[in-house]
């Protein structure tokens, strides 16, 4: 059966004819060079995270301290994100109503099946958690949390997305992915990647073992007026992944259509 695949290129206001801040997008983007694991960076690492010259880091770093957006730290000469930063994303994550909607029915069924379940969003070309619930007995060394960045060639939540794009923003993305990943085993790659979007065409999810006993099923799900957002289950196990699929597919399809459901209703 062919399942319908929404078109997930980006909501622009005034169908983005309006001038883009170039001033603003630099500022964002040394926001952006913060990771996990990374917590200060000084403007040399800055620039070489952005690829802005160093005196264009240090007007905008100036000027994000100026704001509260980062903090400056004298002993290291580096920089920090701001508690301005925190409150932003719990405001990102309590205006959510597909979040709201999602939550207790993830936690219902990651607790029914001892399994874990994750709902993420595409941001540029790494899949970024909005929620995990984790209730598989056998855990894995793998952490998740809400804000979390994992690859999007790789995991099953990823290529679920890039089955939404349209042949445009796919080839498009696939440039940037090749890129990023040349070298290492591309076309291999390619071919899991070229096979997970037929899955999601014909089934309506893909299935992914990217870490060793760690098998991912993920399913794109459509809500108006919000980027697609791609759930997922997931067992530490054993099992080949065409025995975790015959088991879990099920649960996660019937979870995915009941979350759309009720946020079409609840809109």
């Amino acid at each position: 059966m062919a399942h319908s695949i929404v078109n997930t290129e980006r909501i622009r206001p005034g169908k983005g004819k309006a001038t883009p801040n170039r001033s603003l997008e630099r500022g964002i983007a040394v926001l952006r060079a913060f990771r996990a694991g990374s917590s200060v960076l000084g403007n040399g690492e800055i620039a070489e995270r952005t690829g802005l010259s160093r005196s264009t880091v240090s007007r905008l770093t100036q000027s994000l301290v100026e704001t509260g957006m980062l903090e400056y730290i004298p002993a290291s000469r580096g920089y920090r994100l701001g508690v301005p930063v925190l409150c932003m994303a719990h405001a990102m994550r309590d205006s959510s109503q597909v979040l709201k909607v999602a939550t207790p029915m993830m936690v219902e069924v990651a607790m029914q099946h001892r399994i874990n379940v994750g709902l993420a969003v595409a941001e540029g070309d790494e899949m970024v958690y909005l929620e995990s619930f984790r209730y598989n007995r056998r855990q894995s060394l793998r952490t998740v949390v809400s804000g979390q960045r994992i690859p999007m060639a790789l995991t099953s939540l990823g290529r679920a997305h890039l089955a939404t794009l349209s042949p445009e923003a796919f080839s498009a993305m696939i440039g940037v992915l090749a890129d990023k990943n040349r070298g290492r085993g591309w076309g291999e790659l390619r071919r899991q990647i070229e096979a997970a979007v037929a899955s999601v065409h014909d089934k309506g999810y893909c299935v992914a073992s990217w870490q060793p006993q760690v098998v991912a099923i993920a399913a794109p799900m459509r809500f108006e007026g919000y980027a697609v957002h791609v759930l997922n289950v997931s067992i530490a196990t054993p099992q080949e992944p065409a025995a975790v699929e015959a088991t879990l597919a099920g649960p996660l399809m019937k979870l995915a259509a009941a979350i759309q459901e009720r946020a079409a209703r609840e809109a």
